[in-house]
């Protein structure tokens, strides 16, 4: 739910779709609880500043460029062409643009080097402008900017192929578009880095790609709490690297900026992510789901009981009625549904990983854990596909194995498995 600023609220970020947004959360880990967020319409952005009813404001899609006018840029600002944070000071407005140290903090943070590298940089707004800043400033050997209507678009991409570092500064593949990509990979056979700017998803198909051939990539995330701790630093007056404790709202926060920005990040990541328990049909998915997100405070979903709900009747009897492909298909759907989301503990069937589509649609926002129980203790009843458990597991085991983040040897009783998964998840 949307927060109205103009009643009062001091600090937030104004925008034109708001509700996906991790910045209130970010700024309240930064020890800010009064930040809220406010979505406007196009032509309610000049009203808004011209009341001037706030201390401090992020400024996100499309209006970066927008405010510009209406405050005094510095030079960072006035430089790229946008502003991304306002500053009231008695009444008058300054602009500044802390999306360039959050650009640079991620780069460095992923440790991605522009210079001497060619950047294709796909996209021509304001996060463009900041990206293409960042890479100059770094020495970068050549930049090229890639737009719909420029001269250089999507048509003519391939000319670019030799590029170095591939920079995503548009919307493509965030939520709820998850999946799809601004370009193919295909072309560029000397990629060192790939960064998308988005943060929700946390892997988009982009960045997924990229993984896949080996290629170092970034998400926007870290330069989303970067920002964000830089913006709070200027809306509270605190010089870089001074200690916040002194200063309302500030949280008492360590003061070094790169720990805090550290921290900040760890813990916007795990309020995000989706725990996700994948292994062999009858390990305790469910069980240790259901206990594991009540302790969490998540949401708890189970792809199987899922897909019983829609076709009305159980796995079992779908895979006997209508066979395994069938299935696998009803199986996919769900998961591209339940992956694009966030804050959940996901169970899945023991064979849905076995489809790259699945794997791909977990691993977007997914802390993967392997779930391995004994053999003999498994379950074979009413599993028409448990026929030849060796052999499943056999087969199953190294795409389990490949796909997990953390792998959890299931103890004598639910209570100590629980604590496993909550061990390595923390």
């Amino acid at each position: 739910m949307m927060q109205d600023m103009e009643c009062g609220i001091k600090y937030g970020l104004i925008g034109e779709s708001l509700s996906h947004s991790y910045s209130k959360a970010i700024h309240g880990f930064l020890g800010n609880h009064e930040y809220g967020l406010l979505e406007l319409r196009p032509d309610a952005v000049e009203g808004f500043l011209g009341k001037a009813d706030f201390q401090g404001i992020n400024v996100t899609i499309p209006y970066k460029e927008t405010v510009m006018p209406h405050c005094v840029p510095d030079v960072a600002a006035e430089k790229i062409g946008s502003v991304n944070t306002i500053v009231n000071k008695g009444g008058k407005l300054y602009g500044y643009n802390t999306d360039y140290s959050g650009f640079s903090y991620m780069a460095k943070n992923a440790g991605i080097d522009f210079a001497g590298k060619k950047v294709l940089v796909l996209g021509s707004g304001g996060t463009s402008k900041t990206a293409v800043c960042v890479a100059r400033d770094s020495n970068a050997r050549e930049i090229v900017v890639v737009s719909r209507n420029g001269k250089d678009n999507y048509e003519n991409i391939g000319d670019h192929a030799d590029a170095d570092i591939l920079v995503n500064t548009t919307p493509v593949g965030m939520f709820p578009d998850n999946g799809l990509a601004p370009v193919s990979l295909d072309c560029f056979k000397g990629l060192s880095a790939v960064i998308d700017v988005i943060y929700n998803p946390l892997r988009t198909r982009l960045l997924l790609d990229a993984m896949e051939r080996g290629i170092k990539t970034a998400n926007g995330l870290a330069m989303l709490t970067a920002q964000a701790l830089y913006a709070h630093n200027l809306f509270f007056g605190i010089e870089p690297g001074e200690d916040a404790g002194g200063i309302s709202n500030a949280g008492g926060m360590p003061n070094d900026d790169g720990m805090r920005i550290s921290e900040t990040l760890a813990k916007t990541e795990k309020l995000f992510q989706n725990v996700v328990l994948i292994g062999m049909p009858g390990s305790g998915k469910t069980s240790v789901g259901k206990k594991l997100a009540k302790i969490l405070e998540m949401d708890f979903v189970d792809t199987d009981l899922m897909i019983e709900a829609n076709a009305g009747r159980k796995v079992h009897d779908i895979i006997r009625m209508y066979g395994e492909p069938y299935f696998r298909k009803q199986e996919a759907s769900v998961i591209a549904r339940v992956a694009a989301k966030t804050c959940q503990v996901i169970a899945t069937g023991g064979g849905s990983v076995l489809a790259k589509e699945n794997r791909d649609a977990l691993l977007q926002n997914g802390t993967i854990v392997f779930l391995e129980r004994n053999l003999a203790c498994l379950s074979t009843e009413d599993r028409p596909l448990s026929v030849d458990l060796q052999t499943m597991y056999y087969y199953r085991r190294p795409i389990y194995e490949g796909l997990c983040h953390h792998k959890v040897k299931a103890g004598d009783s639910l209570e100590d498995t629980v604590d496993k998964v909550r061990q390595v998840l923390s």
